[in-house]
């Protein structure tokens, strides 16, 4: 049986509890050793909530249990302050996404703490089921090489990282054109809350396309908000050498007169008379098993099956029983063409990006 991976967070806000709550379900597998608040206040009500012991820092943390390592869930400027105050103490850090607000300052966090090797970064979309079973396609070849990679669904950092990670894009130079459009849309759904408005006002939708060259593309499209507006569904084109998958479904040519289709097919319990409880087992290609849920018995959403995932994976990584989960290189690199997409948004013209220090 794996281990029982341990940590402790610093942040107390919505992305803290929802790691909580991942540990509540899942205690032999993730274990919460402390919180860090900026209040007493605070620090007895996430106590009080979660049954989780609060502290005021990262000493009285330390001092209390030392994990396998510290998440950092904090807003945007304070997220490299803490990891470096982290990584002064020799404490492996999972950082949460962004791991700095803007190139400035993933450029001096690179500077301070790159070479030491302690940093890793929650990006988590390449671990949800349906973009692992995809992957895993397109290891075996299935459509060929992969070209291009169209992705409706998450923004920015997220979205730059299903590029990278289904192209095998590294840290070369990438040109982005992206364009703002506004437009009405009813946004009746926001953080899982319904509001009562269905009225139409402006939103923004940002597209744009990616040359990361050797003629590997992207077209990125998202509209603010789609992450929960159920008006506007979420999409994922791979176009490849042999063939395409869009969505779940595929074809491939599998000889030179002979074009196939077919489907992921998920085994998913809990419907009609199925009493096995409401849960993804598996993904499947042809009757090949391409993804299995780590968590079956748990329930987990798939957002909340990835953000599992790879929390194990920086326990073992941070107990030297694995790999590097998502160094802060691939971070940082998927933060600076996110940058790119808005900059070239508000410009209205061609970005192109540098080779920057964590290339090396």
């Amino acid at each position: 049986m794996a281990s029982t991976t341990t940590f402790g967070i610093v942040g107390s806000g919505w992305r803290t509890m929802f790691v909580l709550r991942l540990a509540r379900v899942l205690p032999d597998r993730l274990r919460a050793v402390g919180v860090v608040t900026r209040t007493a206040e605070r620090a007895t009500q996430v106590t009080a909530e979660t049954g989780v012991q609060a502290f005021l820092s990262i000493d009285e943390l330390l001092g209390w249990e030392r994990p396998d390592y510290v998440i950092v869930s904090t807003n945007w400027p304070t997220t490299p302050v803490v990891t470096r105050e982290l990584v002064a103490r020799g404490v492996r850090v999972l950082a949460e996404t962004p791991p700095a607000p803007d190139l400035d300052g993933l450029r001096a966090l690179w500077a301070d703490v790159g070479a030491s090797g302690l940093v890793q970064v929650a990006e988590q979309y390449l671990l949800m089921p349906a973009h692992a079973a995809r992957r895993a396609m397109l290891a075996a070849g299935t459509i060929g090489q992969a070209t291009s990679v169209q992705i409706s669904s998450t923004h920015l950092y997220h979205a730059v990282s299903l590029f990278r990670g289904l192209l095998g894009v590294g840290f070369e130079p990438v040109e982005v054109n992206a364009r703002a459009f506004t437009a009405p849309l009813a946004d009746p759904l926001r953080g899982g809350v319904w509001t009562g408005d269905d009225t139409p006002r402006p939103t923004r939708t940002i597209l744009a396309t990616l040359d990361f060259g050797d003629g590997r593309s992207a077209l990125y499209d998202f509209t603010d908000n789609q992450w929960w507006n159920p008006l506007r569904a979420r999409r994922i084109v791979i176009r490849g050498s042999r063939g395409e998958i869009v969505d779940d479904e595929v074809v491939r040519l599998v000889d030179p007169a002979t074009p196939v289709r077919s489907a992921l097919q998920r085994r998913e319990t809990g419907r009609d008379l199925n009493l096995e409880g409401r849960d993804l087992h598996h993904i499947s290609f042809d009757g090949e098993v391409l993804y299995r849920n780590p968590y079956v018995g748990s329930g987990l959403s798939e957002d909340d099956i990835a953000v599992a995932a790879i929390a194990e994976a920086a326990g073992a990584w941070a107990r030297d029983e694995g790999p590097e989960p998502y160094p802060l290189a691939q971070a940082c690199q998927d933060h600076l063409i996110g940058l790119a997409i808005e900059e070239s948004a508000r410009r209205a013209a061609p970005i192109r990006t540098a080779v920057e220090p964590w290339a090396a």
